[in-house]
């Protein structure tokens, strides 16, 4: 998935499973990041994504692995009447996101970038993918916070535990000291510092930034683009989000970057999650009842 992950587990003493039970857990844990990445990738041919996406007209039955996190990415297109769309994976290919981080390969995917989620079918009934023209699905807004939360229920019954996947969070139980866990937001202009400490326990928190990937061949683009415009917007330059799930958190701090300030905050309100907002100028915005 291109990014570094990083287990914590607390255990404490008179209530520790064997240290056995805790290293099958965290491996079980670390394992659903390749499980995820193998089915979700739009930069392996191989992946049950792009295995898919070269079928057209043809439903396909798809695993949990692909259906789940693809079901909320075409929930939330609706709900932003497609500012934030799935479908971008050849857009994104065309401004420079599309080399696989371990082979170096390069993804030039012989399709039309001019496509839209309502180009995808999902049929619930039979976990099915049907497109109606050839495209490359992008899951970049929501696969990483799936992994987390299956990575975090493979951990529950620790007292604590915290998965750090590039800085998207899930937070289960206490730390040593029994109290909730105390989380940084990166600065989005200094690096390595933090702008903002949260507490949390049993929740997520996901940042989405324009400073984390930029385009090395387009100016002021980065990894999130209004299909629209085809360009990145540039009123926040990093929303963090607070929920009760990493996928949600994941896939909402997209959505919110992507939107327009009072969009964004409508966004937030309706999912009942909270936020911490910030503006170009570094000043920072809390919503959602923080």
């Amino acid at each position: 998935m291109d990014t570094m992950v990083d287990i914590q587990v607390v255990a404490r003493r008179g209530a520790e499973p064997s240290s056995e039970t805790m290293a099958a857990q965290i491996d079980r844990a670390f394992d659903t990041f390749r499980q995820v990445e193998q089915a979700c990738s739009r930069f392996s041919s191989d992946s049950e994504l792009m295995r898919a996406c070269t079928q057209i007209a043809t439903p396909v039955p798809i695993s949990p692995l692909l259906f789940e996190p693809l079901k909320l990415a075409m929930e939330m297109a609706k709900w932003t009447d497609g500012v934030f769309d799935p479908t971008i994976g050849k857009l994104m290919e065309t401004h420079g996101f599309n080399r696989h981080y371990l082979t170096q390969q390069h993804m030039n995917s012989p399709v039309e970038k001019f496509v839209n989620y309502q180009d995808v079918v999902l049929d619930e009934t039979n976990q099915t993918l049907s497109l109606r023209r050839p495209l490359v699905i992008d899951l970049g807004a929501v696969a990483k916070g799936f992994a987390i939360d299956l990575a975090a229920q493979e951990l529950k019954g620790l007292d604590g535990f915290v998965v750090n996947a590039g800085g998207d969070i899930y937070a289960g139980g206490t730390n040593e000291q029994g109290e909730a866990w105390e989380i940084g937001i990166q600065h989005p202009e200094l690096q390595g510092e933090i702008i903002y400490t949260l507490s949390l326990s049993d929740e997520a928190v996901c940042t989405s930034g324009s400073y984390e990937r930029r385009s090395a061949s387009t100016e002021g683009v980065y990894h999130l683009i209004d299909p629209k415009t085809e360009y990145s917007p540039q009123e926040w330059i990093s929303t963090s989000v607070i929920a009760p799930y990493a996928m949600m958190a994941d896939v909402i701090s997209s959505a919110v970057l992507l939107l327009n300030k009072e969009d964004g905050r409508k966004l937030i309100q309706q999912a009942s999650v909270q936020a911490i907002l910030i503006s170009s100028d570094l000043h920072l915005v809390r919503e959602g009842g923080m």
